[in-house]
Parts: C-alpha cells; structure tokens; sequence
C-alpha cells in the first residue's frame, strides 16, 4: 500500500482520498492545540507559505490522546489554528494515532 491509498476526514466529515495530493511532497504531522509544541503552528505555517506553489502540502490530523491536549470540537481546532497563527493549510478532522483506534493511515506510518 501507498499513502495514496487512504482516505482521511475533513472537519466536516466527508471522506477525502489522498490520490487528491499525489505527486506533492507531503509533510503529515499531528497535532494539539493545548500544549507546550503549541507554537510549532507558526513554524508549520511559515514552512507551508514558502513552498505550497512548488507542490507542498501539509496534512495537519489533531490529535486528542495526549493529556487531552486537543479538547475542543473540529471546528474549534481549525478556528483557534488561523486565528492564532494563522494556518492556511489543511486541517483534518481529530483522530487517534495510537491504539487499536488509531486511524489506519497512521497505523501505515509508523509501520512504514
């Protein structure tokens, strides 16, 4: 299998499949909103303004198993992210990465 062969949630809750980013470099990173990597939004954001016209994508999936760092709703994720830093990347909506409910594109990553 290859990364492509996932489909993933958006905020809203419709499937997307990852066929939509193949051929861009991608860069999948999980985060939460209420802890001390907080701050790596901005450095996220930075990273995606300088290179998105050349084919580069993040792929931002909260997470909400770690000390219940990401409490808040999908949309309340996305909203404080563009509001305090100003994220124009995409966000997804919150899942586990670990455990026997972890979403299975992260179970392919760490596998990988």
């Amino acid at each position: 299998m290859k990364v492509y062969d996932y489909s993933v949630k958006k905020v809203d809750g419709s499937e997307v499949s990852l066929k939509e980013y193949e051929g861009k470099v991608l860069l999948i990173v999980n985060t939460a909103t209420g802890c001390g990597f907080t701050p790596q939004y901005d450095g996220l954001e930075k990273l995606y303004s300088k290179f998105k016209n050349e084919g580069f994508e993040i792929l931002d999936f909260p997470c909400n198993q770690f000390l219940n760092q990401a409490p808040g709703t999908n949309e309340e994720i996305v909203n404080f992210c563009k509001l305090n830093f100003g994220t124009d990347f995409e966000t997804f909506a919150k899942i586990d990465v670990n455990g026997e409910s972890a979403d299975p594109l992260y179970k392919f990553l760490k596998e990988e």
